[in-house]
């Protein structure tokens, strides 16, 4: 089985999701990114969620 899953991740304010990749084996910890939300017009930071 791939290391490399995909995952969602979720801005609890706007309820906007974005779908990425993480490698489960280098990577334990729920990933944080920074991406541009649309409704809000900026960018904001997006947490792990679960599927």
């Amino acid at each position: 089985m791939s290391q490399i899953q995909l995952i969602q991740i979720k801005n609890k304010e706007t309820g906007e999701t974005y779908w990425t990749r993480k490698n489960k084996k280098k990577v334990e910890r729920k990933i944080e990114l920074k991406k541009f939300s649309k409704a809000l017009r900026k960018h904001i930071t997006f947490k792990e969620a679960k599927k």
